[in-house]
């Protein structure tokens, strides 16, 4: 006999059905209901301190685990203040599914207490949403909301739940098989655009081989190397895909676009070939459309076939999952050099190790001047080996950090980059640490950003999640103030933080965090040992930093990669 269960128990029920291990969220009325089953299941609850944190919460534990991400919240302003994670989720492919609570059925369309159009406002930032409106549909939309949300691109997936629905009765099913007409993600690529991309790549001169965050998304690293050693392809890896390639190796050219490095840059540009694998061409990476990479072919690979030819028509296009098209790829490269030698590019690899070595990522740190944020990340990657989750906001120290930290796997870097979200960084990083608890969880971020979330260090003390997190003091919007003295004849408006107040320390501990401060270059290590040697609470460790540093090399934005800017001098 069918066992009698109430919505709010079908859906906790569902959740655990789907393996589900944590749920960040903040209760309110309308989800009320859910919250009550939460108590007998053993799925964990981490109480975020603002639906934003739970959301961003979310999103860092399925970067840093690539499995499915839960947040929750009530209707009205609990729904709505999840659209920025949201947003920032679609942005960069994150799977995410968040639960919100709706006002009664018979109450929607009448403003009562708390509502807001959740279905209509989420629409646009969610791969699918689901307004539930009987009970006995609750397993299979759970079900499908999962399989949406991490099968072919991945992205978040919302589903709305009105109290009646969570109050209402019904008969327990597990879900039935998944049957979404029209959503049949290609997984295997075309063997004939495979042959033609391989004989492409093997003609080519000057190829790139450029690696999109779609490559992490699907576990696809090995095959990546794999691939590059094969076909000896040099290889870019956009900020969202750091990690995916070591920057130990090579054949690593490290990262390409705005902020990239100047070979990274030049490589796309003066290529011949390019050969982008689960990356979108973003404006941020192509600079100037018009005027990228002139001469270059392209092969595109993705899994969302409307990403391909969106930017840049596509000689070879290729639907499909990055990690089985890269299979396809190394097995028809094989079948094509038949036991030769890839060839050996000679010319191309010699203007590759020149452009390296006149043109490095460098910075001077004075002994006795302010501290350089390059100069604080060099020495955290030392004294970890390396061996972190990195975890950055959005600003200076976030390209910073990209630049100067030596990526050697994936998912040890965690970043908004889409949507640029400030404030992601402290509770993403939460998430990250939930979700891989056995790692050091290092977040870098400015004191712009981490003002806007910090109190979710509340939720990390009291929860027993000890992050650490380097605020970057410059006691200004560090990315704004840069741009306006470049561009705006150095009008600086709006972007003056102080660097006085908060009280960074105090804060911290007010938080129940460990807080300390480096104010001095010779502070940097010793006060970053004391904070590597803390592990049963979180850490907040302030870097008084240079408050006119600026991030170089730099490409203006909708200027043209052959105008890549390597410091100010260029600029006058």
């Amino acid at each position: 006999m069918a066992e009698t269960l109430t919505g709010a128990q079908a859906l906790i029920r569902s959740l655990e059905h789907e393996g589900v291990e944590v749920v960040f969220g903040v209760p309110g009325g309308a989800i009320l209901p859910a919250y009550d089953p939460l108590l007998d299941s053993p799925i964990r609850h981490v109480l975020a301190r603002h639906e934003q944190g739970a959301g961003h919460m979310a999103s860092g534990y399925a970067h840093a685990t690539g499995r499915v991400g839960v947040c929750m919240a009530t209707s009205g302003p609990g729904a709505t203040n999840l659209i920025t994670p949201l947003q920032d989720a679609y942005m960069d492919s994150v799977p995410v599914v968040a639960i919100t609570g709706q006002v009664a059925t018979k109450s929607i369309g009448m403003d009562a207490f708390q509502e807001a159009h959740t279905w209509g406002i989420s629409m646009p930032c969610t791969k699918h949403n689901y307004l539930v409106t009987t009970v006995e549909e609750l397993p299979d939309v759970i079900a499908e909301a999962f399989h949406l949300a991490a099968t072919g691109r991945p992205g978040p997936v919302l589903v709305d739940i009105p109290k009646n629905v969570l109050n209402a009765e019904m008969q327990w099913h597990r879900p039935g098989a998944i049957d979404l007409p029209g959503y049949k993600p290609s997984v295997k690529g075309h063997p004939r655009q495979v042959k033609a991309a391989v004989r492409l790549i093997h003609e080519s001169e000057r190829p790139v081989l450029y690696a999109g965050g779609g490559i992490i998304k699907a576990n696809a690293a090995d095959r990546l190397r794999r691939f590059a050693e094969q076909a000896n392809l040099p290889v870019v890896t956009t900020l969202m895909a750091r990690g995916a390639f070591p920057d130990t190796h090579p054949l690593a050219l490290g990262m390409p676009g705005m902020h990239g490095n100047y070979t990274a840059i030049t490589a796309m540009q003066r290529s011949d070939l390019l050969v982008a694998i689960g990356a979108r061409f973003d404006d941020r990476v192509t600079g100037d459309v018009s005027t990228f990479a002139p001469e270059a072919k392209v092969i595109h690979v993705d899994v969302d076939p409307a990403e391909i030819g969106k930017v840049r028509t596509a000689d070879v296009p290729i639907v499909g999952d990055a990690g089985v098209v890269l299979e396809q790829l190394i097995e028809a490269m094989d079948r094509l050099l038949d036991g030769e030698e890839p060839p050996a590019r000679e010319a191309w690899f010699a203007q590759l190790r020149t452009w390296q070595e006149e043109h490095p990522l460098t910075y001077e740190q004075d002994p006795n001047g302010p501290i350089q944020q390059q100069y604080v990340i060099e020495k955290l990657h030392e004294l970890t080996g390396g061996d972190a989750i990195v975890v950055a906001g959005v600003g200076q120290h976030q390209m910073w950090a990209s630049q100067f930290w030596r990526f050697t796997r994936p998912r040890s870097w965690i970043n908004s980059g889409g949507l640029g979200t400030m404030g992601f960084a402290v509770p993403a990083a939460i998430g990250a640490k939930v979700g891989r608890p056995d790692d050091l969880v290092f977040a870098i971020d400015g004191d712009g950003c981490f003002q806007m979330t910090s109190q979710e260090l509340i939720t990390a003390a009291t929860e027993g999640i000890p992050i650490k997190v380097a605020v970057m003091n410059n006691g200004s919007l560090g990315m704004v103030k840069q741009w306006q003295r470049l561009f705006y004849g150095g009008r600086y408006s709006a972007i003056d933080l102080t660097t006085q107040v908060p009280d960074y320390v105090k804060l911290a501990e007010a938080m129940g965090c460990v807080g300390l401060r480096a104010e001095s270059p010779g502070e940097v290590v010793p006060t970053l040992e004391k904070a590597l040697a803390v592990e049963d609470r979180p850490v907040v460790v302030e870097f008084r930093v240079d408050p006119d540093a600026m991030v170089f090399p730099m490409v203006p934005a909708g200027a043209s990669n052959d105008d890549v800017v390597l410091g100010p001098e260029d600029l006058a």
